[in-house]
């Protein structure tokens, strides 16, 4: 979603893979709840206190500064994001999964319990609202749950499967569940299959995302 204007309020939206799936669905599971905001394309550097004109022209550069067209790659877009933190806080959240990167074999599983630093004063807390969890391509997980939350919104999101092909999945909880794929055929002629695992706090904000390799166990 982007801003086309300065000077007007002209949204443009579109979907991702995921909500495209979704949408597609026409059973009620396209039900957006929360949105996030982001910017991404903002440099703050051209903020200037010396403005010569005056303090109503100090941010006069970050506002002509041309805005970035809506595209659904998260690599590249959204990765920014805007959040909202009690007065006084001196030092921004940030999400520990206990790994730096995640390395499974073939149909193991794994247990991932994220935590979030310095988060309303304490040094490491569990969010009470949960954790979103995004894995990059599904296909190269067998299952992929998010547990601990149990609002109808949690509950809908972890229920949804996708159609097989190459898509992200997303779930919610306190705690992720994943087990690799059993399916030999992902893996052609490699022996290892890349994917990437996003975590977003949905009281934070506090977003991480590290790579996740599954390798193959050969028979």
């Amino acid at each position: 979603m982007s801003y086309l204007s300065s000077t007007s309020v002209v949204v443009d939206a579109i979907l991702t893979k995921k909500g495209r799936e979704l949408l597609a669905r026409n059973d009620g599971s396209f039900n957006i709840t929360q949105f996030s905001v982001s910017d991404d394309e903002i440099d703050y550097s051209l903020y200037n206190p010396n403005h010569p004109s005056g303090s109503a022209f100090y941010g006069e550069a970050i506002e002509n500064m041309p805005i970035l067209q809506a595209y659904p790659n998260d690599q590249e877009i959204m990765r920014y994001k805007l959040i909202t933190l009690p007065r006084g806080t001196a030092k921004l959240p940030i999400i520990d999964l206990g790994y730096n990167n995640i390395v499974i074999k073939q149909g193991s599983s794994l247990s991932v319990t994220p935590q979030t630093l310095n988060y309303l004063g304490a040094n490491t807390s569990f969010e009470q609202s949960g954790y979103v969890a995004t894995i990059g391509d599904v296909r190269t997980m067998s299952t992929f749950t998010g547990v601990g939350i149990n609002t109808p919104e949690a509950t809908a999101l972890n229920s949804t499967t996708t159609i097989g092909t190459n898509v992200s999945q997303t779930v919610i909880g306190t705690t992720i569940n994943l087990t690799s794929t059993t399916v030999n055929t992902l893996f052609g002629t490699n022996t290892v299959l890349y994917t990437t695992l996003t975590v977003t706090g949905r009281d934070s904000g506090a977003r991480i995302s590290i790579p996740v390799q599954i390798t193959k166990v050969t028979q």
